[in-house]
């Protein structure tokens, strides 16, 4: 079974930076989604960004405004998430998902119902 660990959660100062991890353990596939989601208290699930491990295409979403770049190294069977410019918006727990499933649409990929595996999450807390 596929198993997801986050690590790089912290509090910082509004405008600051922090890059979360997401390795991954288990039979995986050559070529998956990945996704980061957040969510605060009081808020919904949303998609933060995905990226596909085949070719490293990526996602993102509309909030991001360039803030974020999701990233992957095969090698270490891990994703990253590196975020700057935060601010206290940004404060929620952050979680990685994976679809080992081989097909997908590309409209689907904030959609927490098509992933099959997920992370215990990380806490991000941004200060003003």
């Amino acid at each position: 079974e596929v198993q997801l660990v986050e690590s790089g959660g912290g509090s910082v100062q509004a405008g600051g930076s922090l890059r979360l991890s997401c390795a991954a353990s288990g039979y995986t596939y050559s070529s998956n989604l990945m996704c980061w989601f957040r969510q605060a208290p009081g808020k919904e699930r949303e998609g933060v960004a995905a990226i596909y491990t085949g070719t490293g295409l990526t996602y993102y979403a509309d909030f991001v405004n360039g803030r974020f770049t999701i990233s992957r190294d095969r090698a270490k069977n891990t994703v990253y998430l590196e975020m700057n410019s935060l601010t206290p918006e940004d404060t929620a727990t952050y979680s990685c998902a994976a679809r080992t499933s081989q097909t997908w649409l590309i409209k689907s990929w904030p959609l927490a119902g098509i992933y099959d595996t997920w992370g215990q999450g990380t806490q991000v807390t941004v200060s003003s």
